[in-house]
């Protein structure tokens, strides 16, 4: 049992957030391909898969970064009792997990076209140099938007076997939305990157996160939008992006740097807001 605790611990699979952000892109660009090649049952075994992948996936992906930030996690109150930094498991362990994790995901890999297969194996570089950004660029949460949404255009070419300038809008609408989200979430350890000298997009505009993260939202209702008038699809469908919309607004309206409870909250509002961003994207597209 306390083998399983540690794994549990170092997976995060006792906090689904993770994955499902991941996921939830993923799903996206599945049901926006949908509507270009109606197949219901590939629909959904691709949904399983994918969602299959996003846990093995993130899992790895969170096994490697406390690898990588074993010695920033010591010196930070809310990291320093992962199970890699307390030294409750090796290192050789721990990355003998991030590696069987991602022979089970190359399986799944191997079961979509042959597009699917290299976009899922270019992600991997995303992925893996991630935990090195914020040791050298204030950007990494635009670096974590470029690797969380890869799913679009996988999920998209699966169906399609292609990348189309509609999956390609959806993508950039994700990254705001990453951009936004993630910067919430580093207010948390603002105080704490600073002193060791880690770099994120909540220190860089600490002074001016309601704004930041109000210009990130922003522009994924617009990119999001923009499609959904492209796509030339059913007027009334549009009262449905109301509710991602609102959630974004109360997020906004909600989360405070000087209160790191309520920006925790509103990070893990964003699970809500990828089901009605999914929601929407299917109204617009297979209603």
């Amino acid at each position: 049992m306390k083998k399983i605790n540690i794994f549990i611990e170092l997976t995060r699979l006792n906090k689904p957030i993770g994955f499902m952000l991941l996921f939830w892109p993923c799903s996206w660009g599945l049901t926006l391909a949908y509507s270009f090649d109606r197949e219901i049952t590939l629909y959904f075994k691709y949904l399983i898969l994918f969602f299959l992948g996003s846990v093995l996936m993130r899992s790895a992906g969170c096994i490697f970064n406390d690898i990588v930030d074993r010695d920033l996690d010591k010196r930070v109150k809310r990291t320093k009792k992962r199970p890699i930094a307390s030294k409750k498991i090796s290192v050789l362990n721990a990355f003998f997990y991030v590696i069987l994790l991602c022979l089970i995901a190359l399986i799944i890999l191997l079961q979509f076209n042959q597009l699917t297969i290299m976009l899922g194996m270019s992600s991997m570089i995303l992925a893996f140099a991630y935990p090195f950004m914020k040791r050298i660029t204030y950007w990494p949460q635009l670096f974590l938007g470029l690797t969380f949404n890869w799913g679009i255009i996988m999920g998209y070419a699966a169906i399609t076997n292609n990348i189309s300038l509609e999956s390609i809008m959806l993508y950039i609408a994700a990254i705001f939305w990453t951009l936004g989200y993630d910067t919430i979430y580093g207010i948390q350890d603002i105080k704490d990157d600073e002193i060791i000298g880690v770099k994120s997009t909540s220190i860089k505009f600490k002074n001016y996160a309601k704004l930041f993260v109000s210009s990130c939202y922003l522009l994924c209702i617009f990119f999001i939008l923009m499609l959904y008038f492209k796509m030339e699809t059913n007027k009334y469908t549009l009262t449905l992006s109301l509710f991602f919309i609102l959630s974004l607004i109360y997020q906004i309206k909600v989360f405070s740097t000087s209160n790191s409870e309520s920006c925790l909250r509103c990070f893990k509002m964003n699970n809500l807001t990828g089901l009605l961003i999914f929601i929407f994207i299917y109204g617009f597209t297979v209603l």
